[in-house]
């Protein structure tokens, strides 16, 4: 069978960013953000937004394996964060930070997605996820299907491998957002085009990726930083230790007994050796000195019939005015959203000056934006 290409091609945006270091201190970007402290120095890994860029989807089967480059090979799919390497991960924040410069420029030229289709499943509903995802796909061109619960039934009404295949036939990226982790893991092993996990009961790494890129912002780097998690250790906690398998910083996920992070997910990012990796049950010690307090709802869903009986439990975790105090004047706060005021967080610290929730949730879509021009080679 003849192999089969796919090319799509963008005309040169009007914004430039001329080196990766301009990224964070170009004009374009000041105009939007409000920078703190040292800026991070990124390796020259991802060419001007000025030149034209292009997109290719090729069979392997288009030169005999004998005439392919031996190289790494890179997953086709973007599942964890830890699938990928320091500098991977690097160039894809870099690349988001140079997609959103053009996007809120106003400059529509830049079109990597034109004739390009992305099928989103949502086993879970979600505003921001849905939303980041069809917006931003739509921005670069492309167009996104909506498949929510009901549409699907993946599992029950047909298998998790034939939705893939089916999927990938019309579809040149797969979005899923899902409960059990197995199903993002076999739509990826029976998709045949790229797959990105948009949430799973394990882990979310759409989230962190665009946590990352809000630290590189407001802060102006990753490493070196202490970031401490307060609440439930859930599948935003799994993410962050993920990420600190491969990008080097202080994580603390302060939480109480019983609700501790998977024991084997801890151990990997601790084998990793790249971060210091701390659990404890007091969370009071543990935001001294912390450059981001982050906190979650503290029942997720599918969790709601235990909300009465976490709020219990939770008593003393929740993140209030004395807490962020304890963490020091230039301690940030984030939650990946939707909150529960008043339950995990009060009101006077997501609205706090220093509370950076809202441009977090709006980088969801650049971030996003940065991993499937990853996937796709654009």
């Amino acid at each position: 069978m003849a192999a089969i290409s796919s090319h799509c091609a963008a005309s040169p945006a009007k914004p430039s960013l001329s080196s990766p270091a301009s990224s964070f201190s170009g004009t374009s970007l000041r105009h939007f953000y409000r920078p703190v402290g040292a800026l991070v120095s990124l390796p020259a890994i991802s060419p001007s937004i000025r030149q034209p860029i292009s997109c290719q989807i090729s069979s392997s089967t288009s030169a005999p394996p004998s005439a392919m480059p031996k190289e790494k090979s890179e997953p086709k799919d973007f599942l964890h964060i830890n699938d990928f390497d320091k500098e991977t991960i690097m160039k894809i924040l870099n690349r988001a930070v140079e997609v959103k410069s053009v996007i809120k420029s106003g400059d529509r030229s830049f079109q990597p997605f034109k004739g390009k289709s992305m099928a989103m499943i949502f086993a879970k509903p979600s505003m921001r996820t849905r939303v980041s995802f069809e917006t931003g796909f739509f921005l670069l061109g492309g167009h996104a299907v909506y498949l929510g619960p009901d549409d699907i039934q993946m599992g029950k009404r047909e298998e998790t491998r034939d939705v893939a295949r089916v999927l990938s036939g019309y579809n040149d990226i797969i979005m899923a957002r899902v409960f059990a982790h197995q199903d993002i893991l076999d739509l990826a092993k029976y998709s045949s085009v790229p797959v990105v996990n948009g949430l799973t009961d394990y882990n979310h790494p759409c989230q962190i990726m665009a946590d990352a890129l809000t630290m590189i912002e407001q802060i102006g780097r990753i490493e070196g930083t202490k970031v401490v998690y307060v609440g439930d250790g859930n599948n935003i906690v799994h993410s962050w230790l993920l990420l600190a398998a491969v990008i080097p910083f202080h994580f603390v996920c302060a939480c109480p007994k019983g609700f501790e992070p998977d024991a084997k997910t801890v151990e990997k990012a601790r084998q990793a050796g790249i971060s210091k990796i701390e659990i404890t049950n007091d969370p009071k010690e543990a935001v001294r000195g912390a450059d981001v307090v982050y906190s979650d709802v503290w029942a997720s869903m599918g969790q709601k019939e235990e909300a009465a009986y976490r709020r219990q439990v939770f008593q003393g975790f929740q993140v209030d005015e004395a807490m962020m105090k304890l963490a020091g004047p230039k301690a940030y706060f984030m939650h990946c959203l939707p909150a529960e005021r008043g339950v995990e967080v009060t009101d006077e610290v997501i609205e706090a000056p220093n509370s950076i929730v809202f441009p977090q949730a709006e980088n969801r879509m650049h971030a996003q934006n940065a991993i499937m021009l990853h996937l796709m080679g654009c």
